[in-house]
């Protein structure tokens, strides 16, 4: 990822557009992206905001039981990162670097190469495990076939062979190299469904101890959404409702529908569950696709609270914290949160919006 220029920072103001893109940008200085999560990572701050009072208390995430509301239901994403990215040669000559993206049928993937790369070209990643590319499509991304030995593979015949072969896919914004440390601190504690190549940001801050205490207090229920790259993806368009949503796999176990289906207050750890809720309030659908885009011009109807990170400027993310606070709070927020030197992104500190 290009290092992003420094822009002047956002100041809340009457001639604030929730539909310009622009409205969401802010200037971060460099040494506030966290490259490690904290240490212990309850020990990471947080911020909390109260949007009936307007007040701000800052916190450490070791005492956010103190802040959920009692009666809340606590909804978290159980997906689990896998080892997305791969180096190898095209058989033409010449390093690769592959990123998975997702599955897209029984035997086919959407990823991302860096490089060119034509259709009818064969990776090699080692003796046995290879990738023919398929097709180039209209965002850059390819389609490709993983080949064992010159056999087909399906994703769960091919997660082996990530495990051996690939690394952790840190966002580029962290400008190094994954080392062994990440493959467990760049994964939730609950995380199960294989299939993300980016975590659920908001779940990392969570110990063992620490969600066991929560689950004694409130009940908690999962849902899975697969994160894609596409997460990180900068809105480029002028006016937000102009861009093109990425799409993730997301399905929603039967016996969290009895909670989503009640008259309980939810907290979503994080926004991807933030979607997946909402998107089954829209659609009514357990399973499948979800590319809902949630912004201050379409917010939630389902989920009360969120937990989250603090995330890039002009991305869909920053726009869905928008869709709890509204614009002019959330760059305020953020304003503040740099003022209070919070660390961001990933491996950052969280707020929990009540």
């Amino acid at each position: 990822m290009r290092k992003r220029a420094r822009r002047k920072p956002a100041s809340p103001s009457a001639a604030m557009d929730p539909l310009k893109t622009e409205s969401y940008d802010y200037t971060l200085p460099p040494e506030l992206i966290a490259t490690e999560p904290a240490d212990p990572k309850d020990s990471s701050r947080l911020l909390v905001v109260d949007r009936r009072s307007g007040r701000i208390t800052h916190a450490r995430f070791r005492d956010i039981l103190d802040f959920v509301p009692a009666r809340c239901a606590v909804v978290y994403n159980d997906t689990k990162v896998i080892k997305a990215r791969l180096f190898g040669r095209k058989r033409s000559g010449g390093k690769v670097e592959l990123l998975i993206n997702r599955p897209l049928d029984a035997r086919r993937y959407n990823v991302l190469i860096r490089g060119r790369v034509k259709p009818g070209t064969y990776l090699d990643f080692d003796e046995a495990l290879s990738a023919e590319v398929e097709a180039l499509n209209e965002d850059g991304s390819r389609t490709v076939r993983f080949l064992f030995r010159g056999e087909p593979l399906s994703f769960e015949a091919l997660l082996p062979h990530l495990q051996r072969l690939g690394r952790v896919p840190l966002p580029p914004y962290m400008q190094r190299e994954d080392t062994q440390k990440d493959e467990t601190l760049y994964q939730p504690v609950f995380a199960r469904q294989e299939g993300a190549v980016a975590a659920p940001t908001a779940s990392l801050h969570f110990t063992d101890e620490l969600f066991e205490k929560l689950k004694r207090r409130h009940d908690t229920c999962a849902v899975t959404l697969h994160v894609g790259a596409g997460t990180f993806k900068p809105v480029e368009a002028e006016t937000i409702t102009d861009h093109p949503m990425h799409s993730e796999y997301y399905e929603i176990p039967e016996q969290t529908l009895r909670c989503l289906d009640g008259d309980r207050e939810i907290l979503a750890i994080g926004t991807t569950v933030t979607r997946t809720v909402e998107h089954y309030v829209r659609t009514g659908r357990r399973f499948g696709e979800c590319d809902l885009f949630l912004h201050p011009l379409n917010p939630p109807r389902r989920v009360d609270h969120l937990l989250t990170n603090f995330h890039l400027p002009r991305s869909t993310l920053i726009m869905l914290v928008a869709s709890f606070l509204g614009l002019e709070r959330t760059i305020k927020v953020y304003n503040e949160a740099i003022e209070k030197r919070y660390r961001f992104y990933s491996y950052g500190d969280a707020m929990l919006i009540l």
